[in-house]
């Protein structure tokens, strides 16, 4: 059976999660409903697309993902369902979908029109669209009676690590800081491999620190366990489970991870230099 997922910029605080949850119950008491997370930076897609990338797949295959994050209503703007890797993905038009999928077509795009006549009014999207969209698709319904097909939607394009052939350099950038403080980058492990492949010695380069190492996991930092409390706080680049290019700090928090004794946020460059 499906599962209906969630994931908003709303937090835990105020009543907007709960709002929805009861909303779904209304519907169904049976339904499974799973947080993915509520702690998005408010309005932030490139960090609600790279956390929901890396969970939906481990949902079963029809699962629903509800997507409140920079979904607030206006007229002007579409709320869409998208099929893509077997799953449905219900959000506003905002350019999340092509950020989360750069590499997947959809299946399909349908514009919801549950709420779209003159007189029906929308106080709060993830209520009163998302979660009858939902429903709908929970208890077998066709996306099709809910919503029209649509070919286009809002494009906001991946940022993507280049490489600099004149200075055989791949040049990235932070895309992402986890709640260790690690540092995640855009650069990822087959593209660093095509070029490591036709080069020689490298560095990773970021503020004015330089590595000559990319390690195979976390823990490999550790070279005797029998000290393994020597290397609390030490660095290491590793490609994390995303198979992409993680800055990280063994044992480190958000309070003392790569982040924040690194002094680096989103957008700042990551370089890796070849001889």
């Amino acid at each position: 059976m499906s599962v209906i997922t969630l994931t908003s910029d709303y937090g835990l605080v105020d009543h907007r999660v709960a709002s929805i949850k009861g909303k779904i119950l209304s519907w169904s008491e049976d339904v499974k409903v799973i947080d993915i997370t509520h702690n998005i930076t408010a309005y932030n897609l490139l960090q609600t697309a790279y956390i929901v990338r890396n969970a939906y797949k481990f949902f079963p295959e029809g699962s629903i993902h509800i997507i409140s994050v920079d979904s607030f209503h206006h007229k002007s703007r579409k709320n869409i369902i998208t099929k893509i890797d077997g799953h449905y993905f219900i959000c506003a038009d905002n350019g999340i979908i092509n950020l989360m999928f750069f590499d997947i077509k959809p299946e399909a795009i349908y514009e919801i029109t549950l709420n779209n006549r003159f007189d029906d009014k929308v106080s709060f999207p993830s209520v009163d669209i998302f979660v009858p969209a939902a429903m709908h698709l929970y208890k077998g319904g066709l996306p099709e009676v809910i919503g029209r097909k649509i070919k286009t939607i809002k494009d906001i394009s991946f940022p993507k690590a280049i490489y600099n052939e004149a200075e055989k350099m791949i040049v990235g950038e932070v895309m992402y800081i986890d709640n260790f403080g690690n540092v995640v980058s855009n650069i990822s492990r087959k593209f660093f491999e095509k070029h490591a492949s036709i080069n020689n010695d490298f560095t990773v380069k970021f503020r004015n620190i330089v590595l000559s190492k990319i390690l195979e996991q976390y823990t490999d930092i550790v070279t005797d366990w029998s000290r393994e409390q020597e290397f609390h706080g030490k660095s290491s680049v590793i490609f994390n489970d995303a198979d992409l290019l993680e800055i990280t700090i063994y044992k480190g928090s958000v309070l003392n991870g790569a982040s924040s004794l690194f002094g680096m946020n989103a957008g700042e460059k990551i370089y890796i230099e070849f001889t």
